[in-house]
């Protein structure tokens, strides 16, 4: 398949080694010849099976909005855009374009939503929860857009929203942990990553599955899929 590949950080540049080690073709587009978007035509993404997006919240928005435009479909595993989500699920299904958007692209960490959704019960059983994340210096949003969905999913499943705690130091890759106490004992649910591979290697094939699909996809929903 053919890729295109914004953002070379240090995700991104694992998402285009394994995209190739999987046999895929990946061109990679940097911001300076993308701004706002600019690179983003449908001429330049003839023949493009997916355009995948490691950017930065002021970037992404703009790159979604030129794929949809451009017909071309995309994988975002950019944060911090969340707020707008609903327009621009809006945008791509009105587009004809697919686009898979997650916090977080490893298969572990989403199967730990799972557990911590139904770990949530506990809420209703007299004990106390919260939620701590730890991340790299360089990290742009807090808190991790992978703890305000397991804050989300453990609200819906309970009706409590629990306190987020973040913290950023050294070159962690990302640790999450939700700790429900009571009394009596407590639950620790920790996902701890060892390094960046799971996260890029659920974006190739997030990028592997989307192509030739339309529609708005979380990949908490479609990762069981691949």
């Amino acid at each position: 398949m053919n890729f295109v590949l914004l953002g070379n950080g240090k995700t991104g540049s694992l998402v285009g080694e394994i995209a190739k080690e999987r046999g895929h073709s990946v061109l990679v587009v940097n911001s300076a010849e993308n701004k706002s978007g600019a690179a983003l035509t449908s001429d330049s993404l003839a023949g493009v099976d997916a355009v995948i997006d490691f950017t930065s919240p002021d970037a992404v928005i703009s790159n979604i909005e030129a794929c949809a435009r451009a017909g071309a479909n995309i994988v975002v595993g950019t944060t911090g855009w969340y707020q707008k989500l609903d327009r621009m699920q809006g945008l791509v299904e009105n587009s004809g374009t697919a686009l898979v958007w997650a916090s977080n692209f490893s298969i572990g960490v989403n199967l730990f939503f799972h557990i911590a959704h139904m770990a949530a019960a506990a809420l209703n059983y007299g004990y106390h929860g919260s939620i701590m994340e730890r991340h790299h210096t360089h990290k742009k949003d807090a808190p991790s857009g992978t703890a305000v969905m397991i804050q989300k999913l453990m609200e819906r499943a309970s009706g409590k929203k629990l306190e987020i705690t973040s913290v950023r130091e050294g070159e962690t890759v990302g640790m999450h942990v939700v700790l429900l106490d009571s009394p009596q004992d407590s639950i620790l649910l920790t996902h701890d990553a060892k390094n960046r591979r799971g996260f890029a290697l659920g974006a190739v094939r997030a990028a592997e599955w989307i192509a030739g699909k339309k529609g708005f996809y979380d990949f908490a929903s479609i990762f069981d899929q691949l």
